[in-house]
């Protein structure tokens, strides 16, 4: 049987660079990434108490709003009774992660994008590469300044390609608009 086939060094590099969180079953389920059930866990396990038959643990019920301001989906009054009322129908005290997991999840795809806290988000993050919003796009220039900030080396191959990803391949010299850097962050998973 022939020996198996290294990957290139180039791949190994870009994979060994940016390690993916793999999706659990349940991040599948609730279709969030696996980013966002890592978070999950994390601001869960911060009130988690160790109960016999639970991996995760459970939190008190009284952490369930705690817990989802530490996400920064916080409940509304509203909400937050009835996902008590979900989370422990029973009146025991306490929310298992799995349930905890589906009303994260629901939060998290209910996020009005739209609202004055995502604007101001989008425009400060855009202003990061376009000297505080004096420029109308990000361009090759903007950029390099940026790597150089960075203390990156980054090839120019590498900043125009990024470009051209952004902006639909329409040309290096258009540079990237605020919308389009919006939808690379979307597809980035930056914001949904």
């Amino acid at each position: 049987m022939p020996p198996k086939r290294r990957a290139p060094a180039a791949a190994e590099a870009s994979a060994a660079s940016a390690p993916k969180t793999r999706q659990s079953k349940l991040a599948k389920e609730h279709n969030i990434t696996g980013a966002e059930e890592n978070e999950i866990r994390e601001a869960f396990a911060l009130f988690a108490h160790k109960k016999k038959g639970e991996k995760e643990g459970v939190i008190p019920i009284g952490d369930v709003r705690r817990a989802m301001i530490a996400l920064d989906i916080p409940p509304s009054p509203d909400e937050l009774e009835e996902f008590v009322t979900i989370l422990d129908p029973e009146e025991e005290g306490f929310a298992e992660y799995e349930s905890f997991v589906a009303i994260c999840a629901l939060k998290f795809h209910n996020r009005d994008r739209t609202s004055d806290s995502h604007s101001k988000e989008l425009d400060e993050a855009f202003s990061l590469f376009t000297q505080g919003g004096g420029e109308e796009k990000i361009t090759l220039a903007t950029l390099k300044r940026v790597a150089k900030q960075l203390r990156e080396e980054v090839d120019d191959d590498m900043l125009r390609d990024m470009i051209l990803e952004a902006n639909g391949g329409t040309g290096v010299g258009r540079g990237v608009e605020k919308v389009e850097f919006e939808e690379i962050m979307r597809r980035a998973g930056v914001w949904r």
